[in-house]
C-alpha cells in the first residue's frame, strides 16, 4: 500500500466501471497528483456478455478476463473487500482475502461493486442452481452439461439418464437466451461423439415470468428469437416461474414437473448488497441514487456509476421520457466510465462537473453459432437484423469493446481457429477438486485388523 501523502481515489470494484475509470483517471491524472487504489475480491475484470460464449467453448476462458495489475499497473490494487466506510472520516474498512481487516483513508471515492444474481426464495435452488456472473461459473457450467452427456452414456438407468439429458433455464432476457442458444450448440455437437445419445434425446427448457424474451431488442426481435429456439427444439414457457428445484425435481408454475440436474438461473440482476453497510442513499431498488453528473446525492466527492448506480437517463428524459433511468449494460457503463473518470479529476481540481447523457445505440444479442438478433439504433431509425448479419454484428461489436488490445486479438484468435478446427468437447470436471486424487494416493491406508489369538486350551 501507499504511504505517500498524496490524496487517494479510492475505487471499489474492479469491474467493468471500475477497471475503465480507473484507466481514465491514470491517463488525464498528472504525474503524482494523486494514488489510485483498486479494490476488488478478484485480481481480474470479466468480460460478462463473453461468459455464454465462454460456456460453449467458443472463446477460451481465460481471454474473457482482464488482470487488473497488468492493466492498472500505476495503481494500487488491493485483493480484498471494503466492508464499511466511514464518510466522517473518510476512511473504508478492508478485508483482505487472509490476514485482519484495516483501515484505508480515501480523499476521493469511486461506487463501481456492479450487482450480483437476483434470486428468491425457491426451495432447493441455492443447492441446485448454476449462475452466470463470473467466469467461473461459465467453466463449471460447460464441464457440467459434457459430465451430463458422459453420464447418460455410461448408465443403462433410464431416470438416471432423463434427468441428466434434461437442462433447465430459469430467465430470457439477453443473459438466459444467449446462455441456452450457445449450450444447446455445444450439445449438439459434443453427441455427435455418443453412439447412446441423440439430439431428440436431450430436454430443453426456458422459463421467464415475463411475456417475451429478449425484452431489450423489442417485441418483434424477441419473438423472432423464440421462434428461432423453438425450431431447434428448445421448450420456452413464458408468464410462469420456477415454485421449486429440490433435488432437481423442478415444478414451475403452470403445473409442468421435470426432473434434471442442470438448473441454469439468469432471471435478473440487483445491485450488490454490500452497498446497504456504506451508508449512501439508495433508491427503491437497492440502487446508489447519483446525479447526472454521476455524483451521489448530497456529495461532491464520492461518485458511482454502473449497475449498482441509479443513473438518470438525460438524452431519454431530453426525448419525453419521464423518470428514465440508464439501464444495466456494457454500452451504458463503458461511456459512464469515462465520463465518471473526467469528473473525478475535474472535482480533484475544482473544477464543474460534467452530465452524462448518451442515447441508445441499441442491442445486439447471440443465440449460438452463426445465429442471432440486433437492434441498431440511427437517429430515429431502426434497423432490425436476424440471422448470421445479427450475429456478425455482435461479435463485431462485442469484440471491439472488450478491453485492451491484448484481449481482442485472443478474443478474434479463437474465432478465427473456430472456423478451421472443430469444437473442443472435452470435460474437464476434475479442476473444480484437482486436489482429490491426490488426497485419496497420500491419505494414510486403513489399518488392517487382525485377527484375536485364540486362549490357548486347558490342559
Amino acid at each position: 500500500m501507499s504511504t505517500t501523502e498524496r490524496p487517494r481515489i479510492l475505487v471499489v470494484g474492479g469491474g467493468y466501471v471500475g477497471l475503465y475509470a480507473a484507466r481514465r483517471i491514470l491517463k488525464k491524472m498528472r504525474y503524482g497528483e494523486a494514488t489510485v487504489t483498486v479494490v476488488d475480491p478478484r485480481s481480474y475484470m470479466t468480460y460478462q456478455p463473453f461468459l455464454p460464449e465462454a460456456a460453449a467453448g467458443s472463446i477460451s476462458p481465460r481471454h474473457v478476463v482482464v488482470p487488473l495489475r497488468r492493466v492498472l499497473p500505476k495503481a494500487e490494487v488491493l485483493t480484498g473487500r471494503v466492508t464499511t466506510i466511514d464518510q466522517d472520516r473518510k476512511v473504508a474498512t478492508v478485508a483482505p482475502l487472509v490476514g485482519e481487516a484495516y483501515e484505508l483513508p480515501f480523499d476521493y471515492l469511486v461506487i463501481a461493486l456492479g450487482a450480483v444474481s437476483r434470486t428468491f426464495p425457491i426451495p432447493g435452488l441455492a443447492e441446485q442452481g448454476i449462475g452466470m456472473k463470473g467466469i467461473e461459473e461459465a467453466i463449471g457450467l460447460r464441464n457440467h452439461v459434457l459430465e451430463q452427456l458422459d453420464k447418460a452414456d455410461s448408465t443403462t438407468d433410464e431416470e438416471v439418464r432423463r434427468k441428466a439429458l434434461t437442462f433447465v433455464f430459469v430467465g430470457g432476457g439477453f443473459a438466459g437466451a444467449e446462455t441456452i442458444g450457445e449450450v444447446e450448440d455445444l450439445a449438439r455437437d459434443a453427441v455427435k461423439y455418443y453412439k447412446s445419445i441423440k439430439r431428440e434425446d436431450m430436454r430443453f427448457v426456458l422459463v421467464d415470468a415475463a411475456d417475451k424474451i429478449l425484452p431489450e431488442v423489442g417485441p418483434k426481435l424477441g419473438k423472432y428469437g423464440k421462434e428461432h429456439l423453438e425450431a431447434r427444439g428448445i421448450e420456452i414457457y413464458l408468464n410462469t416461474s420456477m415454485d421449486s428445484c429440490v433435488d432437481g425435481h423442478v415444478v414451475l408454475k403452470n403445473g409442468l414437473e421435470v426432473d434434471s440436474n442442470t438448473i441454469v438461473w439468469t432471471a435478473g440482476v440487483k445491485p450488490n448488497p454490500a452497498l446497504a453497510r456504506y451508508g449512501l442513499p439508495l433508491g427503491p431498488r437497492g440502487h446508489v441514487d447519483t446525479q447526472p453528473t454521476l455524483q451521489v446525492q448530497g456529495t461532491d466527492y464520492i461518485w458511482a456509476a454502473g449497475d449498482n448506480a441509479q443513473v438518470p437517463d438525460v438524452a431519454a428524459r431530453k426525448a419525453g421520457v419521464e423518470n428514465a433511468w440508464c439501464p444495466p449494460n456494457a454500452q451504458h457503463a463503458l461511456r459512464q466510465a469515462k465520463v465518471l473518470g473526467d469528473n473525478v479529476i475535474s472535482g480533484m481540481r475544482g473544477f464543474p462537473q460534467k452530465e452524462y447523457s448518451h442515447a441508445n445505440k441499441g442491442a445486439v444479442a447471440g443465440l449460438g453459432l452463426h445465429k442471432g438478433v440486433a437492434m441498431i439504433v440511427m437517429g430515429k431509425v431502426k434497423i432490425k437484423l436476424k440471422g448470421r448479419l445479427a450475429w456478425y454484428m455482435h461479435r463485431g461489436y462485442h469484440g471491439m469493446a472488450m478491453p485492451t488490445w491484448n484481449r481482442k486479438i485472443r478474443v478474434f484468435a479463437d474465432w478465427t481457429l473456430a472456423m478451421f478446427l472443430k469444437r473442443e468437447v472435452v470435460s474437464l470436471g476434475a479442476i473444480e477438486s484437482p486436489r482429490e486424487e491426490f488426497y485419496e494416493a497420500a491419505k494414510p491406508a486403513p489399518a488392517v485388523s487382525q485377527p484375536a489369538p485364540e486362549k490357548a486350551k486347558a490342559s
